[in-house]
């Protein structure tokens, strides 16, 4: 029973962040969603009262996702051998609704302010963003490496890259751009 409630969450979430995407967060109302999803209303405030039940829901379980691949970042003893496996993890994520909601949560900032859900991810973004880096001295370095990151979330946007293997061209892309000598890197088996 506990699997087919996370089931429907899951779907939930991921039907709300489509409508949101395509129509805007503001436009899209509970009744879209519930016809979307072709259930009642009621059976929809069961897992979710508020769309921003639903955001504050994205968000958690994306924070929790990040913060495991960011304890693991911090406990290697060598920051810049381990940035490829950094890279790999976090393109793990780029699998679930990471991309969509970051590119939601960059595109609807003044709204989510109000909510007060989007601090968290952005704390940990910019853990992300200095540990991917990883004790590089040098600036255009230090750049490659957090490019690494935005090239994995715009690599998986169809509208960025039509390619049916984007997420392996992405992940190519972001290998070669976090490389600590700048040279290619091979893409993750």
């Amino acid at each position: 029973m506990a699997g087919r409630r996370s089931d429907t969450r899951e779907r939930i979430q991921r039907v709300a962040l489509d409508l949101f995407a395509e129509q805007g967060y503001q436009k899209t109302s509970l009744r879209e969603i519930a016809e979307k999803l072709d259930v009642t209303k009621a059976a929809l405030y069961y897992h979710f009262k508020t769309k921003e039940d639903i955001i504050s829901s994205l968000v958690e379980d994306l924070a929790a996702s990040l913060d495991q691949v960011l304890e693991w970042a911090r406990a290697q003893q060598d920051p810049v051998a381990a940035r490829r496996e950094f890279v790999c993890r976090i393109a793990a994520l780029m699998e679930g609704n990471f991309t969509r909601l970051w590119l939601f949560i960059h595109e609807n900032q003044p709204t989510l302010k109000e909510m007060h859900v989007s601090n968290a991810f952005e704390e940990r973004m910019k853990a992300v963003f200095e540990l991917i880096c990883g004790g590089e001295r040098d600036p255009a370095a230090q750049l490659k490496a957090r490019l690494a990151v935005v090239a994995l979330v715009l690599g998986n946007k169809p509208q960025v890259l039509a390619a049916a293997d984007r997420s392996e061209v992405a992940l190519r892309v972001a290998l070669e751009l976090a490389s600590p000598h700048g040279g290619r890197a091979e893409a993750a088996t």
